[in-house]
């Protein structure tokens, strides 16, 4: 039995065109590429040894040269010829000179005496050599070509080491507030729940301060139960006594005025304002609280000036900034009034002019928003927070304080005014 011709070696047979063309479309037609033998070049014919039945390998090598096909496979003439044409086996190896991947590439090669056991370790899985970043192996080369860089690395840490200690000292100390979150002693605690909620005459005077005559009785001592509203003469006499602790040691608080909830009702005519609805302007009323001989020095002096805001049924606090020229209002609510910092824009222009004979342009001086201050969250404590505010701005220290801490600042502040001490 004869073997099929190569189908290289078939003539090519021509397809008969349609003659209908109406499936081409437009007015170019498509022409299909006819393929002949140059597009499938046939493999090399191999040596006449190969066409040996114990070559044949399937009866491919017959197929091709168009003898009669083997079954059994030629693997030792394919050896043999193998060794003929090409005796020396060997591996060519591609590798760099250096892991970095920089140089001339190095080809080795290496002569396989077995080819089974090369070709088996070639398809072995190679195993992972852990790799260095790119970026190391680059900078590592850039440094060997400038030495440069390597000294204005050195020079670069000396910079970020000075840089860091300049910062250090720039940075303010660390506040100490221990001292204003003491825990009260049991005793105290058990005195200050007797002034509160303990038995006696409501008109009983539990405080006397001499210097401002201000007394505090029973009744008016319970504005500092939780949940009530504070009154004028808790606010007035607390107010004294941190007067008098300034007074006491002026090193270790700021030199500050401390205005009473009369200031500035009286300054703005709050009479008028309940009759007729609008704020007036009155610097004669105020004019005698501040003369150097009754209290021992003048508003242009101070640091800082506190003027307690009553709307109502609600504490606010003014304070005048007479070191920085600015107003500043706090609001336990978050509220703004730019009608309060006018009004002391104008009375401290004033002021300083009556007492001190100076001429001060207040139109400079600008509003400070306060956005970071803590604020209530209930509707009765504006009284306690604008109390700490004037507290914690007095000693120069942020206002490191929230609405959990009210509940100690009551008692606190009971237990100062009932000894007539504010620490």
């Amino acid at each position: 039995m004869t073997a099929l011709a190569s189908p290289f070696l078939l003539p090519h047979r021509r397809r008969k065109r349609p003659l209908d063309d109406s499936h081409f479309h437009g007015p170019q037609r498509h022409r299909r590429r006819r393929l002949g033998p140059a597009a499938f070049p046939c493999p090399p014919i191999p040596p006449e040894a190969a066409s040996s039945p114990a070559f044949d390998m399937g009866g491919f090598v017959s197929f091709l040269r168009g003898k009669p096909r083997h079954d059994d496979a030629g693997l030792g003439v394919y050896r043999g010829w193998v060794d003929v044409r090409s005796r020396d086996l060997s591996v060519a190896t591609a590798m760099d000179d250096d892991d970095a991947g920089f140089g001339p590439r190095l080809v080795v090669r290496r002569r396989v005496g077995d080819p089974r056991k090369a070709a088996l370790e070639a398809a072995a899985p190679r195993p992972r050599v852990k790799m260095e970043p790119y970026y190391k192996g680059a900078l590592e080369k850039a440094r060997s070509y400038d030495k440069r860089l390597g000294e204005l690395a050195s020079q670069v840490n000396l910079q970020e080491e000075k840089l860091a200690e300049l910062r250090k000292a720039a940075e303010p100390p660390k506040e100490d507030l221990s001292e204003l979150f003491t825990p009260l002693t049991a005793e105290e605690e058990n005195e200050v729940h007797k002034c509160l909620f303990g038995r006696g005459s409501s008109t009983e005077i539990l405080a006397l301060h001499e210097p401002s005559n201000i007394e505090v009785s029973r009744e008016k001592f319970r504005c500092l139960r939780p949940t009530a509203w504070l009154n004028d003469e808790v606010i007035n006499l607390y107010l004294e006594l941190l007067k008098e602790r300034e007074a006491r040691e002026p090193k270790r608080f700021l030199k500050c005025h401390f205005f009473n909830t009369f200031f500035y009702k009286k300054i703005v005519g709050r009479l008028v304002q309940l009759a007729c609805g609008k704020n007036g302007y009155d610097y004669k009323s105020v004019k005698r609280w501040t003369t150097r001989r009754r209290l021992g020095y003048e508003l242009i002096e101070c640091d800082k000036i506190f003027v307690p805001v009553h709307k109502d049924v609600h504490w606010c606090l003014a304070v005048i900034n007479m070191k920085e020229r600015t107003f500043q209002y706090l609001d336990s609510l978050g509220c703004v009034d730019h009608h309060v910092s006018r009004v002391l824009a104008r009375y401290i222009a004033e002021e300083v002019k009556d007492k001190s004979n100076k001429e001060i342009d207040t139109s400079i001086w600008h509003d400070e928003l306060v956005d970071d201050i803590p604020l209530q969250q209930n509707g009765w404590d504006c009284g306690m927070f604008m109390l700490k505010y004037i507290d914690f701005h007095s000693r120069g220290l942020s206002m490191s304080f929230s609405q959990e801490n009210m509940e100690y600042f009551r008692k606190r502040t009971v237990m100062e005014i009932l000894r007539l001490r504010a620490d």
